[in-house]
């Protein structure tokens, strides 16, 4: 009986629309009219569709960049905070854009990548050149939203490593001065192995995350950038469902994407028996 609500409104709102979504992959439906069985049309339409590959590309490029460069941040960080006092003002600091509104957030990077906003602006001085277009340069625009996302996730990720750097026994780390460690010693093969648990679920977490990426690229650019340049999955997803009301291809990018995610996470897990090191 307590439980019964939480099973309901997982059922309405998840499991029953994740269903839903992976019968319509195989139908064609404009959201008004009667869904046709087109069996797996829209799966070879999708995959044939340059943009949808451009987005897939988008996407991986978008996790090869963020995922090594904000957890590697978050490390240093980590590290550094471990060893200070007061490091609480510091973790509010760092913290302070995860629970910003991702809108919020992208709105006030939008206004820095101007060609003449401060970004561009301090760009253009130290390097002696015009003030680059973020936005509005297909070379430059999915770096600017991989700017933003790394941002706006490295305060957890530093959370999410101090906790992990906190919790290795003193006893270990005291072992090993005693046997004579250095601090870099210390660093290599005592607390990264250790650490390598929660390196390893950010890591997971954070890839999933980025195959997500959607309000970052909808509110800096304009239809995916010039050349659809940072055009993500997600976001081809709702262009082809939410503006064309072509749902069933919709469907088919989402299950496409779904089937992406889990193999990348299942390679992951296979991975971890090489590289996650468990206390005993």
């Amino acid at each position: 009986m307590f439980v019964a609500p939480q099973v309901v409104g997982t059922a309405v709102f998840v499991l029953i629309p994740f269903l839903f979504g992976i019968v319509l992959a195989f139908a064609k439906w404009d959201g008004l009219t009667t869904p046709h069985w087109v069996g797996l049309n829209n799966f070879s339409s999708v995959l044939v569709d340059p943009v949808f590959l451009r987005s897939i590309v988008n996407t991986v490029l978008i996790a090869l960049i963020t995922v090594p460069i904000g957890l590697g941040l978050a490390i240093i960080i980590a590290i550094g905070l471990d060893r200070i006092r007061g490091r609480t003002v510091y973790m509010l600091c760092y913290f302070a854009p995860v629970l910003t509104s991702s809108v919020a957030v992208s709105l006030i990077w939008q206004q820095l990548f101007r060609a003449d906003g401060n970004l561009s602006e301090a760009f253009a001085k130290v390097l002696g050149i015009a003030p680059p277009d973020w936005l509005g340069d297909p070379h430059l625009v999915l770096i600017a939203v991989c700017i933003v996302t790394i941002w706006s996730s490295l305060g957890l990720n530093v959370v999410i490593f101090l906790a992990g750097l906190q919790a290795i026994s003193p006893s270990v780390l005291e072992a090993a001065r005693i046997d004579g460690a250095g601090p870099m010693t210390m660093l290599t093969k005592i607390r990264l192995p250790l650490l390598s648990p929660v390196i390893f679920f950010s890591t997971v977490v954070a890839v999933i995350s980025s195959f997500q990426t959607f309000d970052t690229v909808f509110i800096l650019t304009k239809n995916g950038g010039p050349d659809n340049a940072a055009r993500t999955i997600v976001y081809h997803v709702y262009d082809i469902g939410f503006r064309r009301f072509e749902f069933g291809l919709a469907s088919a990018a989402s299950v496409i994407l779904f089937v992406l995610t889990i193999v990348v996470t299942l390679v992951q897990m296979r991975l971890q028996k090489r590289f996650v090191h468990y206390e005993s």
